[in-house]
């Protein structure tokens, strides 16, 4: 039977690509380019709206709520838990910092090079550097008031929104952890790393609203827009590999 053929126990008596158990070539490749220019596109869409809506006056009723929350209900009260927890949160706002995710990126794009894997080096540092001067434009663009509700524990000085904690984080450390897994072979492997980079870029947002410095709204519009750039740049990753592999996800390259 061709696949023009309508086949039998086909309810629709579909012909060609519509008939039961074709499948379109564009289908049994998917297309990742596409994939990952939508969530780029996505991503500055979120940011764009959100940004756009607080420019012009936009508040967001949870904001107060939640940075009261986190001082008992009061603009100067203690924070919320035990006495090592500020601590900890500044020791941990550290790690979205730029000079720990410059560390970072350093590190892991010289131990790639060390491994000869040169494409995922590349798209580490592309999606990495990119992504961050996004938000710095984002920042630069809006230039959203930092939060006076409550008590600053830490020292800030840029703009707002977004939190470049929270989206730089999740830039870095969740394009790391993506494209790293695309060439770990273990399974629990790659779920550990990809588990370990959700964490701690979900601890590092928490923290700057902990601290005072952030609107959760802008830690929200971060984590967003940091979490369809790593995407992206995954979906990027995987028509990379694909077009070097000369192969589709269900046919695998002839040896």
């Amino acid at each position: 039977m061709t696949a023009e053929e309508p086949r039998l126990d086909d309810p629709l008596h579909a012909e060609g690509a519509d008939a039961l158990g074709q499948l379109p070539d564009d289908i049994r490749h998917p297309p990742w380019l596409m994939i990952g220019a939508g969530a780029v596109a996505l991503a500055v869409l979120v940011l764009g709206l959100v940004g756009t809506l607080i420019d012009r006056g936009l508040q967001f009723d949870f904001d107060r709520r939640i940075l009261l929350a986190m001082r008992h209900g009061s603009m100067h009260g203690a924070t919320l838990g035990p006495l090592w927890l500020k601590q900890a949160m500044i020791d941990v706002t550290a790690l979205g910092g730029e000079t720990v995710l410059v560390i970072t990126v350093t590190i892991i794009a010289g131990f790639l090079a060390v491994q000869r894997h040169w494409l995922t080096m590349w798209l580490v540092l592309g999606g990495t550097i990119s992504g961050s001067i996004a938000v710095a434009v984002a920042k630069a663009l809006v230039g959203r008031a930092r939060p006076e509700l409550t008590d600053h524990l830490v020292q800030v000085t840029s703009a707002s929104f977004p939190s470049g904690h929270a989206a730089n984080s999740a830039i870095i450390y969740l394009t790391i952890a993506s494209l790293i897994a695309q060439i770990v072979p273990e399974r629990r492997a790659r779920l550990y790393i990809l588990a370990s980079a959700v964490i701690l870029v979900t601890t590092v947002g928490f923290s700057r609203v902990y601290l005072g410095v952030h609107w959760p709204s802008d830690v929200l519009a971060g984590w967003s827009f940091g979490t369809l750039w790593a995407l992206a740049w995954w979906a990027l990753g995987a028509w990379a590999r694909i077009r070097r592999a000369g192969a589709s996800v269900i046919r695998p390259a002839a040896t």
